[in-house]
């Protein structure tokens, strides 16, 4: 028993984006709001608050180093 093995070359063209043709986009302005469910709603309040927190410790933070709250 032969066995062969066999393989296809196959020849692969990559073309960057800046050169090939444009595609046309999808228009968005006609879409309207998105509904949430309430998962995506309370996640993101989450997320919105946990930003909140902590650009405030962050500023907290920077105002302690200025001495602003004098010294410990």
């Amino acid at each position: 028993m032969v066995l062969e093995n066999v393989m296809e070359e196959r020849e692969y063209r990559v073309i960057h984006p800046l050169d090939d043709v444009q595609e046309q986009k999808i228009e968005t302005e006609y879409l309207g709001p998105m509904r949430m469910t309430p998962t995506v709603r309370i996640s993101l309040l989450a997320l919105r608050g946990y930003l909140v927190l902590m650009t405030v410790l962050v500023l907290y933070h920077v105002l302690d180093l200025a001495g602003v709250f004098g010294k410990a």
